[in-house]
């Protein structure tokens, strides 16, 4: 299991600069259907550093713009069918891209909903960090400690995101449809580790940057 330290190290830089990465998502369109995968843009919540979880927090004036530029990325691709948890960040992220496919279909399905953070459900990550530095860590970027009252990732994978991905590739190749997904952090990252064959290690470390988007073609894919 990847080591505290790489833990420690992946937890402070994205509470220094959330939603930044200094690799960009992966894109591979070149044999159909196509899945893009993106997080939702800057929230109030991110730029207060606050655990959100299932809390209905929105987008920032960034954040607005962070939507539109990926709209304008991704605007002439082929979509078929947007999904995203029923998170207004989410949604919201959704408008200027959904603008542009007024016609296609959009589902929200509850299962995708971000971890359940407990009782660090809207505190402080800074304050957190200070009161309790090493179990603050584990709770928010190991794979099976669980915050107090909540889901570690382990339970997110293996009870939601893990059905959710083999399900969805199914559907794409069986009806030949590209899909767009919005979702939270956690679960997009542990959405990459399904179809870019990651290990946990690597899945651990990743901070998914705001306003770019990762593409797989699952016609590649046995």
């Amino acid at each position: 299991m990847t080591d505290i330290e790489k833990l420690k190290q992946a937890a402070l830089s994205s509470l220094q600069n959330p939603g930044k990465s200094a690799k960009p998502m992966p894109k591979d369109e070149s044999n159909p259907p196509i899945l893009y995968l993106f997080r939702h843009a800057q929230t109030y919540d991110n730029i207060r550093r606050i655990f959100s979880g299932r809390r209905q927090t929105r987008l920032t004036p960034e954040g607005w713009k962070q939507a539109k530029e990926l709209a304008e990325k991704l605007k002439n691709k082929k979509i078929d069918l947007f999904i995203s948890p029923p998170l207004k960040r989410c949604k919201q992220t959704l408008e200027p891209l959904r603008k542009y496919f007024p016609n296609v279909p959009y589902i929200q399905k509850k299962e995708l909903v971000e971890r359940d953070y407990g009782n660090l459900t809207g505190k402080s990550k800074l304050k957190i960090m200070k009161l309790y530095p090493e179990k603050a860590i584990l709770w928010r970027r190991s794979w099976d400690v669980p915050p107090p009252g909540g889901e570690s990732l382990k339970q997110v994978w293996e009870s939601r995101i893990e059905p959710f991905c083999k399900w969805l590739e199914e559907k794409m190749k069986k009806e030949g449809i590209n899909v767009a997904y919005c979702g939270t952090n956690n679960t997009v990252r542990l959405i990459r580790m399904y179809f870019e064959n990651l290990s946990i290690d690597e899945m651990l470390t990743l901070e998914n940057p705001y306003g770019d988007y990762a593409a797989y073609s699952l016609g590649k894919r046995k």
